[in-house]
């Protein structure tokens, strides 16, 4: 039966539909990857392989294969998840593709430089502690076998159609691998334990942060009885308080001496006077060209531009990790010492490898999430980029992996009971439509629901499987 639409109708489920189209694009763009993927595993496989039986270095073979995996991983990561950021922002008309892969590239290398070494050290030594417990080779060993398990997981989910989420891989490869070079008794459980409950809140967190400012971009702009005039005090604010507060943050990591606090006050202004100035400008315009009716889209288009840069710099703080956490481990001295602080260096090449996939691979993407089909309302896509990225940046400062993509759904899902509370409030009757399509619209829900679930619940245990039976061939074709 066809669907029955109407003014009343939520559209929840229509972001949730667009998010299925995001997710169909993305397997149909992640292809080229994929079949790298499937080619690198097979080079690492080989090299292994081939090395083993010449009886070269353990340590050469740990380094030269996870320097291959893991630029795969950081391409893999760039490619997929690249619509995050910049998707909101194309369909918008904010920012053309060229410029926005180029801006999304550059912002996740400064997360990932300024900000991925709390999860970056997660990683490498807080759900196993290879090292000193361990000699370096066993260490190198356990933590290429974390990626190849990771890597072989992602390759053959993304085959069958199942998205996955790379910082869930990654933990579960490093705890299989981990528990066999160590035992169960070596594995952190309870750091385990606290990451995947995270992976559980910040959906949460990210829905109550995006209901939050749909709530005060609706009651004090959208249905403002002069939507003009409130558009020229709210949006600007709005951009000011983004700019400044994310600059506070960035000052914070880079800045150490005694007047840290004066240095990041005076870029917290900065930065806040050059959004408010830059909004305010792009605000008059649109009431100078359409007095009447100023679209909330092109009103938008300055925060829309900010949040790509926020939301990709939180994407490089967050998923460096994934690659920078075993590759620093594979890359140490060997013969024991404790794990130092992460290498610039290691975060650096992370940060690239991300940037490549993006630059090489983002462009299919996004071109297929910002079409008319799949984009959400600028609005919308405002609230949802905004809450994404502030839950990813503090997960990100707490060494906490994350899935930027799952975040990122539970921020639409509250935006869309958030509309539907207005809805309410405002006494607007819902149309009347079939019982068929009301069923739908709840098994559209239940469905992304259990998709997340699935994951979740999926992942972890596979992806420890198959860093364990990795690791235990690794040793045993080494003879370690």
């Amino acid at each position: 039966m066809p669907r029955t639409e109407g003014p009343g109708f939520d559209t929840l489920h229509k972001d949730l539909d667009r998010l299925s189209h995001t997710e169909i694009a993305q397997m149909h763009a992640f292809r080229p990857v994929w079949r790298l993927g499937l080619s690198v595993l097979g080079l690492v496989g080989a090299l292994m392989l081939v090395l083993a039986l010449s009886g070269a270095a353990p340590g050469l073979v740990a380094v030269g294969s996870g320097l291959v995996v893991a630029a795969w991983l950081g391409m893999a990561i760039g490619a997929n998840d690249v619509a995050n950021s910049l998707g909101p922002a194309v369909g918008a008309g904010a920012i053309r593709i060229l410029p926005g892969l180029v801006l999304v590239a550059v912002a996740g290398i400064a997360g990932a430089v300024l900000a991925g070494d709390a999860v970056t050290a997660r990683l490498a030594g807080g759900i196993v502690k290879l090292v000193p417990l361990v000699d370096g080779t066993q260490a190198s060993m356990a933590m290429l076998a974390a990626l190849v398990g990771a890597a072989s997981w992602i390759t053959l989910a993304t085959g069958v159609g199942l998205p996955v989420s790379t910082s869930h891989s990654i933990v579960g490869g490093i705890t299989g691998a981990g528990a066999v070079t160590l035992g169960i008794g070596g594995v952190a459980w309870g750091t385990v334990a606290m990451i995947a409950s995270v992976w559980v809140v910040t959906p949460v967190l990210a829905g109550a942060i995006a209901a939050g400012l749909l709530v005060l971009l609706r009651t004090q702009v959208v249905d403002a009885a002069d939507r003009g005039a409130a558009a020229l005090r709210w949006l600007p604010a709005m951009v000011a308080l983004m700019c400044g507060l994310f600059a506070a943050y960035v000052t914070l990591l880079v800045v150490q001496s005694p007047l840290q606090l004066w240095v990041e006050l005076s870029a917290a202004a900065a930065a806040s006077v050059v959004g408010l100035l830059v909004t305010r400008r792009r605000v008059l315009r649109e009431l100078a060209e359409h007095p009447r009716k100023p679209s909330i889209k092109r009103l938008l288009r300055p925060a829309l531009l900010a949040g790509v840069v926020i939301l990709g710099f939180a994407h490089g703080a967050n998923d460096v990790g994934n690659i920078a956490g075993p590759l620093s481990v594979i890359l140490q001295e060997r013969g024991g010492g404790a794990v130092g602080p992460v290498p610039t260096l290691v975060l650096l090449g992370g940060g690239l490898s991300i940037a490549a996939g993006t630059l090489f691979f983002g462009r299919r993407l996004v071109n297929m999430v910002g079409s008319g089909i799949t984009k959400l309302n600028a609005g919308r896509a405002f609230c949802v980029s905004l809450a994404t990225a502030v839950t990813v940046l503090g997960a990100s400062h707490l060494g906490l992996p994350v899935s930027t993509t799952h975040v990122a759904v539970g921020g639409v899902f509250g935006v869309g009971f958030a509309r539907e509370w207005l809805d309410r409030r405002r006494n607007r009757p819902p149309a009347d439509m079939p019982v068929e399509e009301t069923q739908r619209r709840i098994l559209v829900r239940r469905s992304h629901v259990m998709t997340i679930t699935l994951a979740w619940l999926v992942t972890l245990p596979t992806t420890a499987t198959l860093g364990a039976v990795t690791c235990a061939l690794i040793f045993w074709l080494t003879g370690i």
